[in-house]
């Protein structure tokens, strides 16, 4: 049975599933929907056009679906969708899209966002993602599945995050981040792979060794990035893990981080 305090404020239309908790002072504005089993704390405030899905943790002063910082914005109707299973911590801030960029921010599947961060207008997760404490992603970034922000990083406008990349506490990002590396400093800079992430993923050795030699083609032995993935091509296992690191790389738009 949905719980809901007697302090909150919930416009009538609302779309409340059940199991749904709302703490005291919490309010939920128009054309929200809050899946079965979510827990929203006190002091939250839900905006209008946001779809929280099931099973979320929302905590105390937590800003979701407010309007975007961005001067292009004109008022026009866009969107908010947070997956199952994420955790939004204190003071978090999640703004909808724009209607220049698409007009939906998504933040995937159990995410967790811990205290202070923000997802800008126009971003996307993937699934399992968790930004670090007081981490920040600019308008259009997308964070590839497993990705994983620490602390007090800063991640530029339009830059791609690719699925089991770590990027170090304190980080500015101004470029795109390759799949399943290591990166850190400012201005970011690749460290390696991010072995512990994909042992954790439970990638097998074979694949971290066909990973290995690909990322010492592309960045260790002196080679332009164009040259580097003729030879992975001519070189490497051709397996899906491989393909996904050399197609994000000749996708990137805004440039890879070297």
């Amino acid at each position: 049975m949905t719980k809901i305090h007697a302090t909150a404020i919930i416009d009538p239309s609302a779309q409340i599933d059940s199991d749904v908790v709302i703490g005291p002072y919490t309010i939920v504005k128009a054309h929200t929907s809050i899946g079965a089993g979510t827990h929203i704390a006190s002091h939250v405030v839900i905006d209008e056009y946001t779809s929280i899905g099931e099973d979320c943790r929302i905590f105390q002063y937590a800003s979701v679906g407010a309007a975007p910082q961005d001067l292009k914005y004109k008022g026009e109707v866009t969107y908010l969708k947070v997956g199952r299973g994420t955790v939004i911590r204190e003071f978090v801030t999640i703004n909808r899209g724009t209607g220049v960029g698409g007009g939906v921010t998504e933040v995937g599947a159990e995410n967790f966002l811990m205290a202070y961060c923000h997802v800008a207008h126009d971003c996307k997760t993937g699934r399992r993602v968790i930004l670090a404490n007081n981490s920040t992603l600019a308008g259009h970034c997308v964070l590839g599945d497993y990705s994983n922000i620490g602390g007090f990083t800063a991640i530029h406008q339009f830059v791609h995050v690719g699925d089991y990349a770590y990027i170090g506490g304190k980080s500015v990002v101004v470029k795109d981040i390759p799949p399943y590396v290591i990166s850190a400093g400012d201005r970011a800079t690749l460290h390696g792979l991010n072995k512990v992430g994909m042992r954790r993923g439970n990638f097998s050795e074979e694949v971290i060794t066909e990973l290995k030699h690909t990322y010492r083609i592309l960045f260790r032995i002196g080679l332009t990035l164009n040259e580097g993935l003729e030879r992975v091509r001519a070189e490497v296992d051709q397996i899906p893990e491989v393909v996904a690191f050399t197609d994000f790389i000749q996708n990137s738009s805004r440039g890879i981080t070297r």
